[in-house]
């Protein structure tokens, strides 16, 4: 079967994007072409019938900067109010840049639980659908701004995965700075391998992710294989592709061979509570 060719009927997606992919590594401020060219190719896609959603991170990244803070603070409270003030700048591009484009976006701030609590789930399943029924993009993030334990979701990787289970998505895409799965680091080991599609995920391939290209965002690798566990096993593929470009968002719809494509594997024995609330999508 060519799975690459099914993604061109993909209706719901979800693309997740990390602070990294969002900044200028040099400075720390926002890479505006990038971002702008981000919201571009959602809004086509949007103009070509599919449901989108955003999950984005970036917002202690954006507050650091407004502050004129150099590093990342250590403290839980200033952290959280970078969150709260970078948040909302961050949301105010989005929509300045998605309303050029003639469509809407909203603001949806998840906390973890949304897992815990089977009505805060309801409603949070109940508001996406919804603004998505209205035709209005969600652009999803963690609530940093009241989150007790720093990076809850791993980068938002697991959050996006999350995100798919509540509305059913068919496609999950992780915009990363690395171009696919590698059987080791890429870096250290010229002979490791990028796997173009993986079938089936099991304990040799997460002990494989936990020693390979660990410094990508706050999550690593092993964050990104276990959101796959959780998309495939509800029946969405997911893919991990490169950021540095993000036309390659449209070649993996096109159905060409880029990044690493995780297809649908409901029938695989995954507990998925516990996977979550036992926080199992973290590297041990």
């Amino acid at each position: 079967m060519n799975y690459r060719e099914l993604l061109k009927d993909k209706r719901r997606i979800i693309i997740k994007v990390g602070s990294s992919s969002l900044m200028h590594q040099e400075t720390g401020e926002l890479d505006l072409v990038k971002v702008e060219k981000l919201i571009r190719i959602l809004s086509d896609l949007k103009n070509q019938g599919k449901d989108v959603i955003l999950v984005s991170s970036g917002a202690i990244s954006v507050g650091c900067k407004a502050l004129g803070l150099n590093k990342r603070p250590e403290i839980l409270s200033m952290i959280q109010a970078c969150a709260a003030l970078g948040q909302g700048e961050l949301m105010m591009l989005y929509q300045k840049l998605f309303m050029e484009y003639n469509h809407k976006a909203a603001q949806v701030l998840l906390t973890f639980d949304v897992i815990t609590s089977s009505e805060r789930r309801k409603n949070a399943e109940n508001t996406l659908k919804q603004l998505l029924d209205l035709d209005i993009i969600p652009v999803v993030n963690e609530n940093d701004t009241v989150a007790t334990e720093e990076i809850e979701f791993g980068d938002n990787d697991t959050l996006s995965a999350i995100v798919a289970t509540l509305v059913n998505a068919d496609l999950l895409i992780l915009l990363t700075d690395i171009d696919g799965f590698y059987t080791d680091d890429p870096r250290k080991n010229p002979k490791a391998k990028r796997l173009s599609v993986v079938e089936k995920i099991d304990d040799s391939l997460l002990d494989m992710a936990k020693g390979t290209v660990t410094r990508y965002g706050t999550g690593g690798m092993y964050t990104k294989i276990a959101a796959a566990r959780i998309a495939t096993h509800i029946g969405a593929d997911m893919a991990i592709v490169d950021s540095s470009n993000l036309e390659i968002v449209c070649r993996l719809l096109n159905g060409e061979d880029v990044g690493t494509l995780f297809t649908a594997d409901e029938t695989a024995e995954f507990d998925i509570m516990d996977f979550i609330l036992n926080k199992r999508y973290l590297a041990k």
